[in-house]
């Protein structure tokens, strides 16, 4: 018998996103485990608003957005700069669209610092990622990387705001990481592990 907070390998599982870069990093990180893997827009599900006032928010209103005979996976992360108060936070993606592109918003951001006194360009990566068995059965889990922001951006690997962020302990930006070390490390497979070690059955 499955408990209903579980599941299991050959399961399906659709990923809440309409994000192909994420969806990708989500297919790697659980080729392991035999899922078959399919998306909001697999099953005609329109990409939603964020309307949520933290990545948790941002998170459940994605994973809820799927109808209630799946099992679903969200996930809604972003850039938080230290000396800009947490910007741009839940609004990362948003704020590269209303800057012209995310090489745009790169330096700006890094603009805005640098215009600071302290010129403090630490940084970290946030992930939320929340699980969905049924309409009341819901549990999220967070993943953090903590860096700093770097000029000029450096790699073409991953995607967003990657090419701009070195991880702590690292010399490498997460864009010039190899796609397959760099989402071994990164706030997403952080939370991932998270869930998979009391959702997946018998991990």
């Amino acid at each position: 018998m499955r408990l209903n907070h579980k599941f299991c390998v050959g399961d399906k599982i659709v990923i809440a996103s309409h994000n192909e870069g994420k969806i990708n990093e989500f297919k790697t990180l659980l080729a392991d485990y035999n899922l078959q893997i399919i998306t909001s827009n697999d099953i005609g599900i329109k990409d939603v608003k964020e309307t949520g006032k933290s990545f948790q928010e941002n998170s459940l209103i994605k994973v809820k957005s799927i109808p209630e005979e799946y099992i679903a996976i969200s996930d809604d992360s972003g850039l938080s700069v230290t000396s800009l108060g947490g910007r741009p936070g839940i609004y990362s993606s948003r704020f590269q669209k209303n800057c012209g592109g995310w090489f745009e918003a790169m330096e700006r951001l890094y603009s805005e610092v640098k215009a600071k006194k302290n010129k403090d360009f630490s940084a970290k990566f946030t992930c939320c990622l929340s699980i969905k068995f049924s309409k009341d059965l819901i549990y999220s889990y967070n993943g953090e990387v903590k860096g700093k922001i770097v000029w000029p951006p450096k790699g073409t690997n991953g995607f967003g705001y990657d090419p701009f962020f070195l991880p702590d302990g690292y010399k490498k930006t997460f864009a010039e990481m190899a796609h397959s070390d760099k989402i071994f490390i990164d706030h997403r497979s952080i939370a991932l592990k998270k869930l998979i070690k009391l959702h997946l059955s018998d991990s």
